[in-house]
């Protein structure tokens, strides 16, 4: 038999063993407390956008950067990475680890490049994730002087001309382009398209009577038409839009069940934790409908919303939806 002395030390070596397997532990569960807990973010932010500096885009990201750093309590830097329609910087979003990088994107970069090119460097659907939808704006159908004034009268004269009629867009497979796709299967007209550069030599072709209509940005189309050197024809929301609030819609010219968007969103790499997400989505909807930012968007052609991830993510699918039936309709392929 043992005697109690042997017990009593038997007691504090296995004591000790265990303060020590303990203490071995404890710095591992120290970091991944402190790992969960750490303050974000830890370094300043940068929120990529596709475009030029003084692009609609880019004024949007740069109305932004300020009150969200200050929210934040680090800087937001604007880096501008243009081409390929915004692709390029929605790849280096989508392809980002390091937990700081943001992309300011519009809805081609989010719904159509994937479906319109299956080169396209990233899926939207799987490399990126939602945070908030900004800004919205309608499409205002635009058109030379010599056009009638009137929507109905004008549609009239556009099924009467048939394919001897074009329309201009920035490129196939933008916005502009599906969305009058979309709209000469509602409306009964055949209009040939014309791809340019840009929205600026579309504006040119639409003042020399080279193309008979388009759709442009209400910035963009408000500033000729209300310069006198562009028709207002028509606007693709369903109800008549706070940005542009004197141009009556295409669903009073007669064009059935017609809404169609543009808008701004915020994206993130799908990496970006959750919780990350959701404090940047709500920061957003907050600086946004905030009464002076509020009116500088809408000075910038846009209307306010603000909405949480999956109001973005839904709002994702169903245009995706809505354009995937355009292209495949149309056998749109890119150039």
């Amino acid at each position: 038999m043992h005697s109690p002395t042997f017990f009593r030390r038997r007691r504090v070596v296995w004591l000790g063993a265990a303060a020590l397997a303990l203490g071995a532990s404890l710095p591992l569960a120290t970091a991944q407390a402190q790992g969960q807990t750490a303050p974000w973010p830890s370094q300043p932010i940068k929120l990529l956008v596709g475009f030029p500096a003084g692009s609609s885009p880019d004024l949007m990201a740069r109305t932004l950067a300020e009150p969200l750093a200050a929210a934040l309590g680090q800087p937001v830097v604007v880096e501008n990475r243009a081409g390929a329609g915004g692709n390029i910087a929605a790849a280096a979003v989508a392809r980002a680890t390091d937990n700081h990088t943001l992309g300011l994107m519009i809805n081609g970069n989010l719904t159509i490049a994937k479906i319109l090119n299956p080169a396209t460097p990233y899926d939207p659907l799987k490399d990126l994730t939602p945070v908030s939808l900004l800004a919205v704006a309608p499409l205002v159908l635009t058109a030379p002087m010599s056009a009638p004034a009137d929507g109905a009268a004008f549609l009239a004269a556009a099924r009467q001309s048939g394919d001897r009629w074009n329309y201009g867009s920035p490129g196939v497979g933008t916005v502009a382009h599906l969305g009058m796709e979309l709209i000469k299967s509602r409306a009964g007209i055949a209009p040939l398209h014309v791809p340019y550069p840009g929205n600026p030599q579309v504006i040119t072709a639409m003042m020399g009577d080279q193309v008979q209509m388009a759709l442009l940005p209400p910035g963009l189309a408000m500033a000729q038409v209300r310069g006198g050197k562009l028709r207002a024809i028509g606007v693709t929301s369903t109800g008549r839009s706070s940005v542009v609030p004197e141009v009556p819609t295409l669903t009073e010219a007669g064009v059935p069940n017609l809404q169609l968007e543009i808008w701004n969103a915020v994206a993130a790499p799908n990496s970006l934790p959750k919780a990350h997400v959701k404090k940047l989505a709500a920061l957003l909807t907050e600086i946004v409908r905030r009464p002076d930012i509020r009116e500088k968007i809408l000075a910038q052609g846009w209307q306010v919303t603000g909405t949480s991830p999956e109001g973005l993510g839904n709002r994702i699918r169903q245009d995706t939806a809505a354009m995937a039936d355009v292209i495949e309709r149309n056998q749109i392929r890119p150039n």
